[in-house]
């Protein structure tokens, strides 16, 4: 099987991995560049551990094939810090209890970050849309959704 270069931003930084025809971006992320912020949950698109944002939008990388992201910018859970800073969703969801296990939290903050970055100020009904397809076994929604309501109300302080 030949492999394909395939160039694009990943959290800020142009990067260029080879990949076999029909390789998912969830494990190129995973294996080619060390990535390992975004789990593998179902591997058929309904748990949403999985998601990061191609050029502002969430798409499920398990679903997503590698070679569609060329010329295009991937972000994911780890882009998210400031260097020792976390941003505003990583904080909200330490200062609610919006993660037990941690397994969803990454798909989750990807799709809330997608949610304030085009409506910084949502309603609670537009949080739970937003993350209607992210699965969370243990912790329960009401902190999560808490935790994305209270850092709406600090993204001003720091644009990401």
């Amino acid at each position: 099987m030949s492999k394909t270069a395939v160039q694009f931003r990943h959290n800020g930084s142009d990067v260029a991995v080879f990949v076999d025809g029909g390789a998912n971006l969830l494990m190129t992320l995973r294996e080619g560049l060390g990535d390992t912020a975004p789990k593998y949950g179902c591997g058929q698109g309904t748990c949403g551990v999985c998601t990061v944002l191609i050029d502002g939008e969430p798409h499920l990388s398990c679903l997503t094939l590698a070679e569609t992201v060329a010329g295009r910018s991937v972000e994911t859970a780890d882009g998210l810090k400031n260097g020792p800073d976390l941003h505003p969703l990583q904080d909200a969801f330490m200062d609610h209890f919006a993660a037990q296990c941690g397994f969803c939290t990454p798909g989750m903050l990807m799709a809330a970050k997608a949610l304030l970055d085009r409506n910084p100020q949502p309603t609670r009904e537009e949080v739970v849309e937003a993350i209607s397809g992210n699965i969370c076994r243990c912790t329960g929604y009401e902190p999560i959704i808490n935790a994305i309501l209270a850092a709406a109300g600090t993204r001003g302080a720091r644009r990401a």
